[in-house]
């Protein structure tokens, strides 16, 4: 117990202690006093700010917009990575090292200036990639269609990351397992699907667990796209409205409601997937009985 102290007390400060100041600055909200001559004052309204960020429509359509994110962000960035490291962990690969520090290295890029970088290979007019396919006579509207534009920076900074996640669990399946499935003639792709992958089921689970929750907090790649392309509002994440409401409207328990209803969406999400990949675990055995 005494070794887990330092554990306890970092995960209440810097987690629990943030959730519980959030949900108290959601239950209250400011209100001018007088004829706006003396200020403002704290009022408590229960639910009434999550009853606001519901009703608004611009922060339901928010959630709409993160659905399409996730469809086409989650699908591309797994099967991308589960490839890649199959691609790695194959006996006929070369030079797996330099490629893994390759793949990885998007991800070390910090998160801004990956979407500046982006941002700029966007922009009409100064981009050098949109002129070459321009005097080819391929003219992309890419900033107006933001939803592309940003699922291609987030798989750019994410596959590497993911693709060593997998590759570990990879690495880690007992090589007499691999040796007598080639001794069976199973080939290479009859391998990786019906041996490597059921074998890293649980990573990449996780990795899908992990995705879901980081696409619900989108926010800094949408955020330097809005600079440039109009169809990116200041609402087009559940983030992105929490930081409007917060240091634009200055509405602090607005944007800690959202704040909050955002996070019992990912807690929900979470339980979902943990509970159906344990059914189906569960299940699994019985079926082969």
């Amino acid at each position: 117990m005494v070794l887990l102290t330092p554990f306890f007390v970092l995960f209440t400060a810097v987690l629990l202690a943030p959730i519980g100041y959030a949900v108290y600055l959601s239950l209250f909200t400011e209100h001018s006093s007088g004829l706006g001559f003396g200020g403002s004052e704290t009022v408590f309204t229960g639910l009434g700010n999550y009853a606001r960020a519901l009703g608004d429509a611009a922060y339901r359509d928010g959630f709409l917009n993160i659905a399409a994110y996730c469809l086409l962000y989650i699908p591309l960035l797994l099967v991308l990575s589960l490839l890649v490291a199959l691609l790695l962990d194959s006996v006929l690969a070369r030079a797996k090292r330099f490629f893994q520090l390759a793949l990885f290295l998007p991800h070390a890029v910090p998160g801004i200036i990956a979407a500046l970088i982006w941002t700029y290979l966007y922009t009409p007019g100064i981009s050098p990639v949109l002129d070459v396919l321009g005097s080819a006579g391929a003219h992309l509207d890419i900033l107006g269609h933001p939803l592309p534009a940003v699922v291609n920076m987030a798989v750019w900074e994410a596959t590497g990351y993911n693709m060593v996640i997998l590759y570990a669990a990879l690495q880690a399946i007992p090589r007499e397992i691999l040796e007598a499935a080639v001794v069976d003639g199973a080939s290479p792709l009859r391998t990786a699907l019906s041996i490597k992958i059921p074998l890293i089921r649980a990573s990449i689970t996780m990795v899908g667990l992990f995705t879901v929750i980081g696409s619900l907090q989108l926010f800094t790649e949408p955020t330097i796209l809005r600079g440039a392309s109009s169809a990116v509002d200041s609402s087009w994440t559940p983030n992105m409205y929490a930081y409007t409401a917060a240091f634009t409207r200055n509405d602090y328990g607005l944007a800690a409601a959202s704040s909050v209803l955002l996070a019992l969406v990912a807690a929900a999400l979470s339980f979902i997937i943990t509970r159906a990949t344990r059914a189906r675990s569960e299940r699994r055995p019985e079926a082969r009985a």
